[in-house]
């Protein structure tokens, strides 16, 4: 038993530093910050047309400091807003337009009243879709549409420096990170390890990479050429995709791929544009994540005992490693278990550091990572239930027990 813990301990040693040195630097928070406008970058007047598509189902609470952040932008060139208002029941609308009435800004915004959900979409997406097809309409029309969600606060020049990233870069897609809210206990322990498994999964570095097919973005921000979401198949093409934001993405890189050999998009973290969405206790994170973890996997029971496998090995092993090799008195599992548990703090270290946590927390991400475990656990069991992808009063088609002929919905 002592030589299979050790051997244990030996490969969550060997993954972490397989980590740290070959998976593009995914823990190098400050290579990936969004700073000022990228070198070559053009400046005032000539600037290209923009028209920002946000989709708004009851945010009443968040939505005008959203709004007013995206309007007030400093951005020189002809922007427009459309306000994608999803069958909202809390007076969305109306506080958007009173927003804009108040910014002196009502003819830049405009409203969509957004029709019935149809079968076969989820519904941030067909709420873009709608905006999307007014926005094409538009003159001058459109060289970029914003996607941004309706609890987002922009920086004033945010949408500035996306825009000049993406004219000197060439890039299809760029897309941020927003800094998300860490004020409550919860969020302070929770979220920056969300932001940390997310940059694991898909390394910026990797994303940023044209030759590579790796590829994400962030749906709270994302510009996109709309040639390049043309060219892709729209939206049309993802249309039941949970993971929207990812999902555009892969398939944006894939089709400029195809036609130019280089899938050039761009993803990033912002310490400046920030999530307005409180998650103030350990239930509200709770199920922003079990909403849609289970879907990462593709609902597969092999990738789910899979993925609890690896994080059993990858986070609870260090410090199990340490605690039995004390217990038993064995200095090799002792030490293979800290060295392994000191590098992995060490990842995390830089993320803590941007979100502004003490480094203390660091050592404590082995039971973070076990409450995400549980929480993806947790969303397979409500996927079999058929409430998977439940998010205000609408739950995703696709999950056993759905009722025939029910749309699919966000």
């Amino acid at each position: 038993m002592v030589a299979t813990l050790q051997i244990l301990a030996a490969l969550s040693l060997l993954i972490w530093v397989i980590l740290l040195v070959g998976r593009g630097q995914f823990w190098r928070v400050e290579a990936h910050q969004e700073g000022g406008a990228p070198p070559g970058a053009a400046e005032g007047g000539g600037l290209p047309p923009v028209c920002v598509v946000i989709p708004a189902r009851n945010e009443v609470d968040v939505l005008p400091r959203a709004l007013a952040s995206l309007l007030g932008q400093s951005y020189g060139g002809p922007l427009r807003v459309l306000l994608v208002d999803d069958q909202s029941d809390d007076g969305t609308a109306d506080a958007a337009r009173i927003t804009a009435e108040r910014l002196g800004c009502g003819d830049q915004l405009e409203i969509l009243p957004g029709a019935p959900l149809p079968v076969g979409w989820s519904g941030k997406l067909w709420a873009l879709a709608q905006g999307v097809r007014r926005a094409e309409a538009l003159q001058p029309s459109p060289t970029y549409l914003l996607f941004s969600d309706a609890d987002i606060a922009h920086d004033p020049g945010n949408l500035a420096r996306l825009v000049a990233r993406a004219e000197a870069e060439r890039l299809a897609l760029v897309s941020q990170m927003v800094r998300l809210r860490c004020t409550s206990v919860w969020e302070r322990w929770l979220i920056p390890a969300f932001v940390f498994f997310f940059c694991k999964l898909y390394p910026f570095r990797w994303v940023n990479d044209p030759r590579r097919t790796t590829a994400a973005a962030a749906g709270g921000c994302i510009l996109i050429r709309t040639d390049a979401l043309r060219r892709s198949g729209g939206l049309e093409t993802i249309r039941q995709a949970l993971i929207d934001d990812c999902s555009l993405a892969r398939s944006v890189k894939d089709s400029e791929r195809a036609l130019n050999g280089e899938g050039r998009i761009w993803l990033g973290l912002s310490d400046t544009t920030v999530s307005l969405r409180p998650y103030p206790d350990l239930a509200s994170i709770w199920t922003m994540v079990a909403r849609t973890a289970f879907s990462q996997l593709h609902h597969s029971p092999l990738g789910l005992l899979g993925t609890v496998l690896a994080m059993g090995l990858i986070y609870a092993m260090p410090p199990l490693g340490l605690g039995l090799g004390m217990v038993l008195g064995n200095p090799l599992l002792s030490a293979l278990g800290l060295a392994a548990w000191l590098l992995m703090a060490a990842a995390y270290a830089p993320m803590l550091r941007f979100y502004r946590q003490s480094r203390w927390h660091a050592p404590a991400l082995p039971a973070v990572a076990l409450l995400y475990t549980l929480m993806t656990l947790d969303s397979a069991r409500r996927h079999w239930a058929g409430r998977g992808g439940a998010w205000k009063g609408r739950t995703y088609a696709g999950a056993p027990g759905a009722v025939p002929g029910r749309p699919a919905q966000r």
